[in-house]
């Protein structure tokens, strides 16, 4: 694998560190393209209604920055790798209790979340740390988007994989062994994680003060904004159009192929974008994926029909690459160019996280009272259009940011960004 990523970036450094992070994110992301994708539907399937799928995605999202906070107390005490695999493991355990409670996972809805939202924080936690470690400025736009690519072809495989496998089975054993080759993945992902390099960080947890760097900082709080912006967009749209799918045709096998199509057009577009992006042309970017994400929306939003579902995959399969390539990549060298980044790179990703749950759960919330107070059906398209305009957000926040010499082309602002006064 290392000659064909040589191969593949000419004479950029990729050293056995970035190999392994780059195995454990394609196995998490095909655990979990092979699984969670159908939990809501499980859910559903069980339940029937909207507020059900809220509240386990809810239990997620509150639990997931609250377990950040914790995991980044931890990361500063002990070895980071250990948190990666605490949260390997507590993903494992999620899929386990699914099988447990079969049946009854609907009535367990928020609690089934809320295990999956702390998997998810110290997993993310410990990732995005171990990133920002191992890669390099001119690294980092490769390595999120060979891990797009990883990500990709697992949104590929284990979607359709998964609805192949519970159409050709009794529906019950079907849900079973996907859960159980979720489980198994994982696993292979706490091995993987052994012969990573230990990583330990020391002195105290500043969440705090990174916190209070909003003030001090017009790069951090411009990305903090938008990431705020990127939650509030897939606060609902990730499990929304999955239940749409699944309500228009009746089938996990429907499902797995729009997710097929999606993954598949991303797959090309992170291998293309990953090869040619420059520095100078990310925000560029950004605007052409977030135009492209938002305006497909209204293929769908008043009249579902899977073709018109399937015309969507495509459109967002195209965009994401587009968008998320050069967003993660700013987002980690404004984190670089930070403050004490190198003794508080922690504490800078835990807030970036909470910011992001902060838009999650926000749009979740308002999810709820909305098709509380009016019919599902009525409301969803509306709070669909509106929330849709997340990326759109992120690019008006981050059009401003200025990064020193390389981004001088891109960069609205001259001034410094930094204030060193009253630190």
């Amino acid at each position: 694998m290392h000659k064909t990523l040589q191969a593949f970036t000419g004479k950029m450094d990729i050293n056995r560190d970035l190999i392994l992070l780059l195995v454990i994110g394609g196995l998490y992301s095909l655990s979990i393209f092979l699984s969670n994708t159908f939990v809501n539907v499980y859910l559903w399937r069980q339940a029937g209604d909207y507020s059900t799928i809220a509240f386990y995605n809810l239990g997620i999202y509150l639990f997931q920055p609250i377990t950040f906070i914790l995991a980044g107390k931890i990361a500063k005490k002990v070895d980071r790798v250990i948190v990666l695999r605490l949260g390997v493991i507590c993903l494992s355990l999620f899929f386990l209790s699914v099988l447990f409670i079969a049946e009854n996972a609907a009535t367990y809805n928020f609690l089934l979340g809320s295990v999956l939202g702390i998997g998810f924080g110290f997993y993310w936690l410990a990732f995005n740390v171990l990133t920002f470690e191992i890669t390099e400025p001119e690294s980092r736009d490769f390595f999120n988007g060979f891990l797009g690519v990883l990500q990709s072809f697992a949104g590929m495989i284990g979607p359709i994989l998964a609805g192949t496998i519970i159409a050709k089975m009794e529906e019950t054993i079907g849900y079973t062994v996907i859960f159980t080759v979720s489980f198994c993945l994982f696993i292979a992902a706490v091995v993987c994680s052994f012969f990573l390099k230990r990583r330990q960080a020391e002195g105290r947890f500043h969440f705090r003060r990174v916190l209070g760097e909003w003030n001090h900082n017009k790069n951090w709080r411009k990305i903090l904004n938008a990431h705020i912006a990127q939650g509030l967009r897939e606060g609902i749209f990730l499990f929304v159009i999955t239940i749409w799918v699944f309500v228009a045709t009746g089938s996990e096998f429907a499902l797995g192929m729009f997710n097929l199509l999606l993954s598949g057009l991303s797959f090309v577009l992170y291998f293309i974008v990953t090869r040619w992006i420059k520095s100078s042309m990310r925000k560029k970017f950004i605007l052409t994926g977030a135009l492209i994400l938002y305006f497909s929306i209204y293929i769908i939003l008043f009249d579902v029909s899977y073709t018109k579902l399937m015309i969507y995959a495509g459109l967002i399969g195209l965009a994401y690459p587009i968008v998320n390539v050069p967003y993660f990549s700013m987002t980690f060298d404004v984190i670089g160019k930070a403050w004490k980044a190198k003794e508080l790179r922690v504490e800078y990703i835990v807030v970036r996280e909470v910011f992001a749950n902060i838009g999650r759960v926000t749009a979740i919330v308002v999810f709820v009272i909305a098709i509380t107070l009016f019919s599902a059906e009525v409301i969803i398209p509306y709070l669909l259009a509106f929330f849709g305009l997340g990326h759109i957000v992120i690019y008006l926040f981050v059009k401003d940011i200025y990064l020193g010499a390389s981004g001088k082309k891109e960069s609205i602002t001259k001034e410094p960004v930094t204030d060193e006064k009253n630190r």
